[in-house]
């Protein structure tokens, strides 16, 4: 029997246990929520933060506010927002999880943004005005392009980060494999410890599988001329916006 087994061992069997994969409410159905609700927080991250992060990088001026905006919600826990959200219109489910990473997501997806514009070679937008670019065209085809890769940065950063945290969600009722590593806890440790470490697994592996793939993309999305840059924005980034 499973509880006459170690955590490890109860884990493996767990796994290998087909059934586990693919009833109702098993990890393939849960891997498919987890993923869902990560994705839109992360899109709605990147519709908030991106705007913001770009326009104060190409005024030059929001330093303060990007580093304000950035410490608050870090500073906010996101099992505080799953349990405040959901006392809103929002309600328990889905929306209020996504919402609550969403914010989660906000730091690293704003801050390269600007980064990525600030750090722009100045040369560049002289002679982009010298040829008589307005200031939305200057965004739109030097700018940016050329901080493609601190966004993209940004990008995977919060996408693992939202997938790593969205556990969470299984305390509001929003699913994902959360769900599996809370129905391990309501059983007796010694049967469903196997469960819980299995569930902390896939959640681990998923994310270190979205950090595979995001890498991969985020060097297909960057120009060759720009990849050693890339791989630096992260650091760069946090670099700047903190002034260190």
């Amino acid at each position: 029997m499973i509880a006459a087994v170690g955590p490890i061992e109860a884990a493996v069997v767990w796994l290998n246990d087909p059934l586990n994969w693919t009833n109702p409410g098993g990890v393939l159905d849960r891997i498919g929520e987890h993923l869902s609700m990560s994705a839109a927080a992360v899109v709605l991250g990147c519709l908030v933060a991106w705007p913001i992060g770009l326009w104060l990088g190409h005024t030059e001026r929001g330093g303060g506010l990007v580093v304000l905006v950035a410490n608050l919600t870090l500073a906010v826990p996101t099992l505080a927002l799953l349990t405040i959200l959901p006392l809103t219109f929002l309600g328990f489910g889905r929306p209020a999880v996504v919402v609550a990473l969403a914010v989660f997501a906000v730091p690293p997806l704003l801050a390269n943004a600007y980064t990525g514009v600030r750090q722009v070679d100045p040369e560049a937008r002289d002679a982009a005005r010298g040829m008589g670019f307005s200031g939305w065209q200057l965004l739109r085809r030097v700018e940016l392009p050329l901080a493609v890769p601190y966004l993209a940065a940004g990008f995977r950063t919060a996408a693992v980060q939202v997938v790593a945290t969205a556990a969470l969600a299984s305390f509001v009722n929003g699913g994902g494999l959360g769900q599996i590593i809370r129905a391990g806890f309501g059983l007796d440790i010694a049967a469903g410890g196997g469960q819980i470490l299995a569930g902390g697994l896939l959640v681990a592996g998923l994310a270190m599988l979205v950090e595979l793939v995001l890498a991969l993309v985020e060097r297909l999305v960057t120009p060759r001329p720009l990849r050693t840059r890339g791989r630096r924005a992260g650091r760069r980034a946090a670099d700047a916006v903190t002034g260190t």
